[in-house]
């Protein structure tokens, strides 16, 4: 199997082989044991083999697509729900985009670096906190107490690109069009991290001057850095397909599907916070 930076992947369970080759020895320890001195007992006397172990059931594309519909349904009714609540006190809204972005943050820490990623306890509490995250925030976009416009439909048409740009890379991924390689793991990774910084770096050159290095004032250089960060999203999606199909090719158990629930529905927030910031430039145009 090819290496891989995803921390699901190091605790894959180890193939169990050990069973049949102790009912094995057993039995043959006790034909030998019943044979001594030449002697051998009527065969209803006899110790019969251990029964064969029942095969565990290993992951399956039904799955993955179980857990992540369960994870996608949970935060869209969060986000919804937030989203209502904002709307009747608008004061809510930062409270709540703070909170559940801190929050979503520490439980994908604690999935990742505490390997409790196939935890549904974890990845559901996630959903829940983007959820907050995600209906607070596509308030403050679209409404005209925070500078915002559009509305609701400006949400929908994200929702729309965000789906749009996944169907597209999940036919690229199956179609072969772009292969999954090292090389190409290391250039997504790479490059995400290379957004972090630039976006840690506006952020600090904000509080020393107006619009900070320009990144996220709406302007052409806003726009085209927002849509390099889509398309090395979409591309991220690649990673998680690759990722799901090598825990099914290493049999890995059923509950693996709550950590590729967990990534695809990382990478989908992340996608549509960026589409939906991209159209909040037109519209305050």
């Amino acid at each position: 199997m090819r290496a891989t930076s995803n921390p699901v992947f190091k605790n894959l369970p180890k193939q169990e082989t050990g069973y049949a080759s102790f009912g094995s020895a057993a039995a043959g320890a006790g034909q030998l044991g019943y044979q001594y001195g030449n002697q051998q007992y009527p065969p209803q006397y006899q110790q019969q083999p251990y029964p064969p172990q029942a095969p565990t059931r290993s992951l399956t594309i039904d799955d993955v697509v179980t857990k992540t519909g369960i994870t996608l349904g949970v935060l869209a009714l969060s986000a919804l729900v937030t989203y209502i609540l904002t709307s009747a006190n608008t004061a809510l809204a930062p409270m709540f985009v703070i909170g559940g972005g801190i929050i979503g943050l520490v439980l994908v820490l604690v999935a990742t670096f505490g390997r409790k990623m196939d935890n549904p306890a974890i990845v559901l509490a996630y959903a829940v906190a983007e959820g907050v995250f995600v209906g607070a925030l596509s308030f403050m976009f679209t409404d005209i107490t925070f500078g915002g416009a559009g509305g609701a439909g400006m949400i929908g048409q994200a929702v729309l690109g965000t789906f749009g740009v996944f169907a597209g890379m999940l036919v690229v991924y199956k179609t072969g069009a772009i292969r999954v390689t090292p090389r190409f793991t290391r250039m997504i990774i790479g490059a995400m991290i290379g957004i972090l910084v630039l976006v840690v770096g506006n952020l600090i050159a904000s509080f020393f001057m107006d619009g900070g290095f320009g990144l996220r004032d709406g302007g052409p250089i806003a726009i085209i850095f927002s849509l390099v960060v889509i398309a090395i999203a979409a591309f991220s999606f690649l990673l998680d397909f690759d990722a799901a199909d090598q825990l099914i090719r290493a049999q890995a158990p059923p509950k693996a599907a709550w950590g590729v629930a967990l990534g695809l529905t990382v990478t989908l927030v992340w996608l549509y916070v960026e589409i939906l910031r991209l159209l909040s430039y037109f519209q305050s145009d």
